[in-house]
């Protein structure tokens, strides 16, 4: 969570998706300040709950476990291929197969 703010610093975006691990009042009003819409969960322990959209937080989860599908092709995750037009093939083609299942 220390490194979340200079991590983002150098991007443009509309909405973060993070897990409980990044449910924190000052990462919070740092994206209000910037209208940042977040999509955070709130942890267990905390006293006031915070709303979150939990329709797009499970949507972020699909997306997640596509990674974690992706990262059984070797060949992908090791990035073997650096040129970028041949990555894209292969995370094509390798979607497909995942999809196919």
């Amino acid at each position: 969570m220390t490194q979340a703010e200079s991590l983002f610093a150098p991007f443009d975006f509309e909405a973060v998706f993070a897990d409980k691990g990044y449910d924190s009042d000052p990462w919070r009003e740092l994206l209000a300040a910037q209208q940042v819409e977040v999509v955070i969960p709130y942890r267990c322990n905390r006293k006031q709950p915070r709303d979150y959209d939990r329709i797009r937080y499970r949507e972020r989860n699909i997306v997640e476990r596509f990674i974690n599908k992706i990262k059984w092709y070797r060949r992908i995750f090791t990035r073997y291929d650096k040129l970028a037009r041949r990555l894209m093939a292969l995370l094509h083609f390798a979607s497909t197969l995942i999809r196919l299942k």
